[in-house]
């Protein structure tokens, strides 16, 4: 017995010697590996935004800053794939056989950034929030029931069926954020006190107008399928983001080519034969959004349909996109409320009365409107080059019709608070509307956003298109109320879509793209 356990342990020291050799003989290839590796996970991104988020409350707001900055924290139920399908993210399987009554079994060990385990309690608190705070929600989930079953099931009980509801629930804007319960209960009408999520990273700090730090969540659980538009497998590659709020598209160029920056929104357009040049960076072109003038239809001249109308008629719509985006090869014409790669919705419908361009029966408009020189008010800042080109292009085919048109400069956050709040401030503002995956989640026909449509038609139709039987009665339906905002109604003038142009290093690697850029399973080589 004796022989054999010091036999034993021959065999053992002679393994662990064999083991120790193996190692230190490949310790050029694997630990070098090892290091590389080290350096990339503790790296630091730094990404220069063009404008300040007015919060990181994802389903309080609109603004592409929120949209891309929080959705590294939060994540929802569901969340879209490359082709804007809602696929399960923080839900492992959704059952329904009737669209009414919705099951959703809760992935296990999930983890919110304060330690506490993510279960149902804090599901349904932070639905029931989404859908009084959101405006994408439609009508839906109206008198709608969120009910924990235990402690990771949750059950949706609709007052009608729809075959939207996953649609809805998986929308980049002003996404349903799954938060802990306590922090919704501790909520003011300002928003959420601290943004604690889910997601690959997790909120550190933010110094209001410099930086938004973002720090790797080690504890995060990740998805075990392959990386699909917003879906999948989520890596934080780096230790730290920080979102560096840089107004001004000249410093943003010059600290990206200095280094100081990894990326960049929000180029300018002329500097794209540049980026291309340059062998330490490469551009990164992405569809974005379809570019819109807004109107306040609770009061003041814009709410006069002719006024509208007249304005619809003026401008030309061309000119006004390429005065925001100065390169024919990254923009589209198009007359659709939903974006055109959006198959199931993309529609012609009113196209007749898209860029008529057409300046002499625009001022027989504002006669018969009465106008008499009043002034006319155009929301815009200088956070977002393209809102403030296309301000001011506005201004100036507006005055050839004889209105009196202003621009009022705002930054970013006083622009989108007076637009939502103020409505004997302005008359109209130029912005943007990202992709969504249904007629109900455009915010351009919204009954909320910025004063809301106010219009009964416009509300019952995208109901009756919420509870359709069938896609094809849901896309007639749809059809028909495009032409409704053309024709009788023009919530907003549609100018045509465009491409969204970023710089980045050539060390930054795994970019990707849905409704803006994504910043998990991103590394920087040095």
């Amino acid at each position: 017995m004796k022989s054999s356990k010091k036999c034993s342990l021959i065999i053992l020291l002679g393994l662990l010697l064999i083991i120790i050799a193996a190692c230190g003989s490949d310790s050029s290839t694997e630990g070098d590996a090892d290091d590389e590796a080290s350096e990339e996970l503790n790296s630091e991104l730094n990404i220069a935004l063009n404008a300040p988020p007015p919060t990181l409350d994802q389903p309080t707001s609109t603004a592409v800053a929120t949209r891309d900055v929080s959705r590294l924290i939060f994540e929802g139920l569901v969340a879209t794939d490359t082709s804007y399908n809602p696929v399960p993210m923080l839900a492992e399987s959704i059952d329904t056989d009737d669209n009414k009554t919705f099951i959703f079994k809760l992935r296990e060990n999930i983890y919110f950034h304060n330690g506490k385990e993510m279960i149902a309690e804090d599901v349904v608190a932070s639905m029931e929030r989404w859908v009084e705070k959101s405006g994408v929600t439609g009508n839906i989930f109206n008198n709608a029931t969120w009910t924990s079953e235990d402690d990771y099931t949750v059950k949706l009980e609709l007052v009608k069926a729809s075959s939207l509801t996953l649609d809805t629930m998986a929308s980049n804007t002003q996404a349903a954020a799954v938060m802990p319960k306590e922090i919704i209960e501790s909520a003011t009408e300002e928003g959420v006190e601290e943004y604690i999520g889910t997601g690959p990273f997790k909120f550190e700090k933010w110094e209001q107008d410099q930086y938004i730090h973002l720090k790797k969540n080690d504890d995060y659980k990740s998805l075990d399928i392959k990386a699909d538009g917003l879906s999948g497998q989520k890596e934080a590659l780096v230790s730290d983001i920080y979102f560096h709020i840089v107004t001004d598209s000249t410093t943003r160029l010059t600290g990206l080519q200095s280094g100081e920056y990894d990326v960049a929104y929000g180029i300018p357009y002329d500097n794209l034969e540049h980026i291309e040049s340059d062998p330490d960076l490469e551009p990164l072109v992405m569809p974005a959004e379809t570019l819109f003038l807004g109107f306040n239809k609770v009061e003041g001249i814009a709410s006069d349909f002719k006024i509208r109308e007249a304005i619809n008629m003026a401008l030309d719509k061309k000119d006004v996109i390429l005065s925001a985006f100065p390169n024919e090869d990254l923009i589209w014409m198009d007359s659709g409320y939903m974006d055109q790669k959006i198959e199931n919705w993309s529609s012609s419908s009113g196209k007749e009365y898209y860029n008529q361009n057409n300046p002499e029966k625009a001022k027989e408009l504002l006669e018969e409107a009465g106008y008499d020189g009043e002034e006319f008010r155009i929301l815009a800042t200088r956070d977002y080059d393209d809102v403030y080109n296309t301000a001011i292009v506005i201004q100036e085919q507006l005055a050839q019709i004889g209105m009196n048109a202003k621009v009022d400069i705002y930054d970013w956050p006083t622009l989108v608070d007076l637009r939502e709040n103020d409505f004997e401030a302005w008359d109209a503002f130029t912005t943007g509307n990202s992709p969504v995956s249904t007629p109900p989640q455009l915010i351009t026909l919204s009954s909320s956003w910025a004063g809301g449509v106010n219009d009964d038609y416009v509300e019952e139709t995208m109901e009756a298109i919420e509870f359709a039987p069938n896609i094809e009665e849901a896309q007639e339906l749809w059809d028909e109320l495009q032409l409704y905002a053309w024709e009788e109604l023009l919530p907003v003038v549609h100018f045509g879509g465009f491409d969204y142009l970023f710089g980045a290093s050539n060390k930054v690697e795994g970019i990707t793209e849905n409704s803006g850029p994504i910043f998990w399973n991103v590394k920087v080589i040095d």
